[in-house]
């Protein structure tokens, strides 16, 4: 696959009276884009959404990495289980991205981790067909209430083999969807998936879902 590493952009996504930063990377021939939400706000810091987000613009996917808590909103522990804020954040972010594209638009997918794989399943319900689909890593889908048996677009849970709760939590989240959805376990790995092969396998596994689901014609995927 040919692959040139394209440039990413800081961004500033105004939202009301919040400023938040955020990194936007479109490759040439972007057929999607993936905006990742990170349950701890601090997307841009995470060395594992950097790893993700490679492997996503090799395969011709643009993505928007950015903080969903502000510096000082990030410091008290209590926001990063505040699903409605996280939700609420998430749905403003991709309206200001809807908007940022529109002259150029590319069809949408989240990729979450931890609460904020929660968040973006309930955004998915608030905006509908705007979400084409929703990637999970080592997330908490169950703390989508309610709001799980409404998740329409397709979904994927990313779990570690040896990190039995949030195994169980996501098993239990399975049942409750009632869209294209599938469970995929990373054997041996735990709840923050270690760089290098266990990290490689879930950027391939999450890159190969969006290729297919950020497409015109979505058809279910046999990984």
């Amino acid at each position: 696959m040919e692959y040139e590493k394209p440039e990413g952009n800081i961004v500033e996504i105004f939202l009301n009276r919040t400023l938040l930063d955020g990194e936007l990377v479109i490759p040439v021939g972007a057929q999607g884009i993936v905006v990742f939400a990170h349950g701890s706000g601090s997307s841009l810091a995470s060395p594992r959404n950097k790893f993700v987000s490679h492997m996503l613009h090799k395969y011709h996917l643009a993505t928007l990495m950015f903080n969903l808590l502000t510096t000082e909103e990030g410091r008290d522990s209590v926001n990063r289980f505040n699903i409605e804020l996280l939700t609420h954040r998430l749905v403003d972010t991709t309206c200001w991205l809807i908007d940022t594209l529109k002259d150029h638009p590319l069809p949408i997918g989240y990729f979450g981790a931890s609460t904020g794989a929660a968040a973006a399943l309930r955004a998915s319900v608030i905006l509908k067909d705007k979400v084409r689909t929703v990637v999970s890593r080592g997330g908490r889908p169950d703390l989508a209430g309610n709001d799980l048996s409404s998740v329409t677009c397709p979904t994927l849970l990313i779990v570690g083999g040896n990190d039995k709760e949030v195994l169980g939590l996501n098993e239990q989240a399975m049942q409750q969807l009632s869209g294209v959805k599938q469970l995929v376990v990373i054997p041996g790995a735990y709840h923050l998936f270690e760089e290098g092969q266990e990290l490689f396998d879930v950027a391939k596994v999450a890159a190969v879902w969006f290729s297919e689901y950020l497409k015109e014609t979505p058809k279910q995927l046999a990984l």
